[in-house]
């Protein structure tokens, strides 16, 4: 009798952590596809920031070519002084 009544607990036990088992493997499942989206967002920021730079290096260039084009325009008038050798 005592040793139905040690695997009768034993049976529980198993049971009760093989529940938990499969409450651990759920929640790894789940965390799992949050970790999945979450890379995927990050994914997307990053090509989002990759952009915003090409975006700002075609904005540099031409704020550039400006300042190229205005120098000539300024020299043609003679808006601008000529250095001198001393200052």
């Amino acid at each position: 009798m005592s040793e139905d009544k040690v695997i009768d607990f034993l049976r529980d036990r198993f049971a009760h952590i093989d529940a938990r088992f499969d409450r651990i493997d759920i929640k790894l499942d789940r965390l799992a596809t949050r970790t999945s989206a979450v890379e995927r967002e990050v994914g997307a920021l990053h090509r989002d920031i990759a952009e915003l730079h090409i975006g700002q290096a075609a904005i540099n260039q031409r704020l550039d070519n400006l300042d190229r084009g205005l120098a000539r325009v300024e020299r043609r008038l003679d808006l601008v002084e000529e250095p001198t050798a001393n200052g």
